[in-house]
């Protein structure tokens, strides 16, 4: 009989019910959904009206000590992700995580030992590195094409959200229920493939704006600035109070220069080392000769589909993980590096100082507000679909 993974999707909110009605209706070959669960009511009678056949918990640890289960996804609130992966880890199950990894580095440190010690498959759902554009801007700058890389500048701008957006749920931009605002909310993958791409910095100074633009008590406007051992810098700016908003990525080396933009690459190739044009050319104003090409790219970005698909190829067949886990601390590294270079006024070393960071956060939990419910009646459904919302645009 052909091997499936019998997965549990712990939380059935905006991003865990699209991933359940896809896998039920049979997009990842070799996966079954073979339970759900979720602390809330109204989200169990969607699963049981929606979800028809497949056995819904309340508490995640009865429906993993259940046995129906092979692998897990957690798709709940950004806390919960490391406690509910250690468990499956601890009662030996496969284990995919939706972003972020966690809030805060001790408790992504803790995940990660015990995936270690599991042997299991570990999993993150960092699903735009299935594009193929940013998988192709990675292959150029890991080759070496474009030299010794000089800087990295993100403009992350048209993650708007209205007010009725934050209202949506109890948990949103609070640091007790989320842990942060859009760095942890909807910046994990933009965090993710800066480091994939172009490598981690080892220090970083940053501004912070909290509520700024929203009536939240999280950040809704950031200014980073990283530096890299060789010298190399980084510049990521990022909102969800801006409109029109820009989504520009651009990458320079010595020998060229890439920018990702509206879903096009383009590629400067220097035909001289600017470095060695800059020393060796005796005009003032001149620059050296260059090519400019549009990178065309045949595949196709595959999503989370693409991502829930290698997880299980993984499991059955052994191949290799695109988004692994374990990587899951290296965009969050930065996140606390930025939270904690503007708590404390200072740059900021990387990895950060994991301590200090869950000292300050724990404060700032101590006098958070989570809101205690939600008027549905006045918010729009966010839930069951994969749509534009989700994708680095």
């Amino acid at each position: 009989m052909e091997r499936t993974v019998k997965i549990g999707i712990i939380g059935v909110g905006n991003m865990g019910s699209a991933h359940a009605k896809s896998i039920l209706a049979g997009n990842i070959k070799g996966m079954e959904l073979a339970a759900v669960c979720d602390i809330a009511a109204p989200k169990r009678r969607w699963a049981e009206e929606n979800l028809p056949g497949v056995p819904c918990f309340e508490d995640y640890k009865e429906m993993i000590d259940s046995g129906l289960c092979t692998a897990i996804l957690v798709a709940t609130p950004h806390y919960l992700h490391s406690p509910i992966a250690i468990y499956g880890f601890e009662k030996g199950l496969d284990v995919l995580s939706e972003k972020p990894a966690g809030v805060y580095t001790k408790q992504v440190e803790e995940m990660n030992e015990a995936a270690k010690r599991s042997g299991k498959v570990f999993g993150i759902m960092y699903n735009q590195r299935t594009n193929p554009k940013f998988q192709k801007m990675r292959e150029i700058v890991q080759s070496g094409e474009l030299g010794e890389l000089k800087r990295c500048v993100w403009i992350i701008t048209n993650w708007y959200r209205t007010q009725a957006y934050y209202d949506s749920g109890t948990w949103r931009a609070t640091w007790a229920g989320e842990g942060g605002g859009v760095l942890i909310n909807q910046c994990p993958h933009n965090l993710d493939l800066w480091q994939w791409i172009f490598g981690m910095p080892n220090k970083i100074s940053a501004h912070c704006k909290y509520g700024r633009w929203h009536n939240i008590e999280v950040e809704d406007e950031v200014t980073a600035y990283a530096e890299y051992p060789n010298g190399a810098t980084g510049v990521f700016i990022t909102t969800t109070g801006e409109c029109p908003g820009t989504n520009r990525l651009e990458i320079t080396g010595d020998k060229g220069k890439l920018v990702w933009e509206d879903g096009k690459l383009t590629h400067w190739a220097l035909e001289t080392p600017e470095r060695e044009f800059c020393f060796t050319c005796k005009e003032g104003f001149a620059q050296p000769k260059m090519t400019v090409t549009e990178i065309e790219t045949d595949n196709i970005e595959l999503g989370h589909n693409g991502i829930l698909q290698n997880f299980t190829n993984a499991i059955l067949y052994g191949e290799p993980l695109l988004a692994p886990g374990y990587e899951g601390i290296n965009g969050l590294n930065i996140s606390n590096a930025i939270h904690l270079s503007d708590w404390t006024g200072k740059p900021q070393e990387v990895p950060v100082d994991k301590e200090l960071f869950l000292s300050l956060l724990n404060e700032r939990r101590a006098t958070s507000h989570v809101k205690e419910a939600v008027d549905e009646g006045k918010i729009a459904d966010l839930s069951g679909t994969y749509n534009d919302r989700w994708k680095v645009r």
